[in-house]
């Protein structure tokens, strides 16, 4: 009956998730007993994070850069430049599982990041990644929900003032990056270039199944934390 129980809240929430509800309709994932995982819906894909699903009316102003000076990420911004995308919509790029849902405060503002699983088409094997948005001016989520491809995270926002409104996004192979990148090789070993990425795997075979992510590797980021 259990086995039953729990079946029935996998697919219940995998449908929920794939629809893209919002936090006032937030499904929280289910944890393992010891809390070191959560069952997260396998990724079907990934769009882009604005003008969903392939970035419409935005144009990517700055890109990934590891070697000095550093950009871990990209600048999106719309069209119609200055702030005329301030509280413009931000999607997660793909299902996953937001373990990160803050005001990080500093040169971040209010932060969201989402933890996808997916499965690589020519291995077979299951990858894990995450994605940061950034410079939010509000955040649409809850710490632990699960997310389907295109759900509105946040909206774009300008760090209350310090910059001109932009989405930054980055993209991180390594789960254990935070806001404060602490420990962190600033390789493509553990960061990605997220449009490259998303044009890489934009459709995925549908297996409509939950696996397993570890969480709880999170380092806290000035009196933040996340799963």
């Amino acid at each position: 009956m259990l086995r039953v129980l729990r079946l029935l809240f996998l697919v219940s929430a995998l449908a929920l998730a794939v629809a893209g509800m919002q936090a006032d309709a937030a499904v929280m994932a289910r944890k393992t007993p010891d809390g070191q995982w959560a069952y997260v819906p396998l990724a079907d894909g990934f769009d882009f994070p604005v003008g969903k699903p392939d970035g419409k009316g935005y144009y990517k102003s700055r890109g990934l850069r590891l070697a000095t000076p550093r950009h871990l990420g990209e600048d999106w911004n719309g069209n119609g430049g200055g702030n005329s995308d301030l509280g413009d919509p931000v999607y997660s790029i793909g299902m996953g599982l937001v373990t990160y849902a803050a005001d990080a405060k500093g040169r971040w503002g209010k932060v969201v990041i989402v933890r996808h699983a997916f499965r690589e088409p020519k291995t077979g094997k299951v990858l894990c990644c995450q994605t940061l948005y950034s410079h939010l001016d509000s955040i649409n989520v809850r710490l632990g929900q699960l997310v389907g491809r295109g759900a509105k995270v946040g909206t774009i926002g300008t760090n209350d003032g310090m910059f001109t409104a932009h989405l930054h996004a980055e993209l991180h192979f390594n789960i254990d990056v935070n806001c404060g990148h602490q420990g962190v090789t600033k390789n493509s070993i553990n960061y990605g270039n997220l449009s490259e990425f998303i044009k890489h795997y934009r459709r995925l075979p549908v297996e409509r199944k939950f696996v397993k992510v570890p969480i709880g590797g999170f380092l806290p980021y000035k009196n933040t934390t996340g799963l």
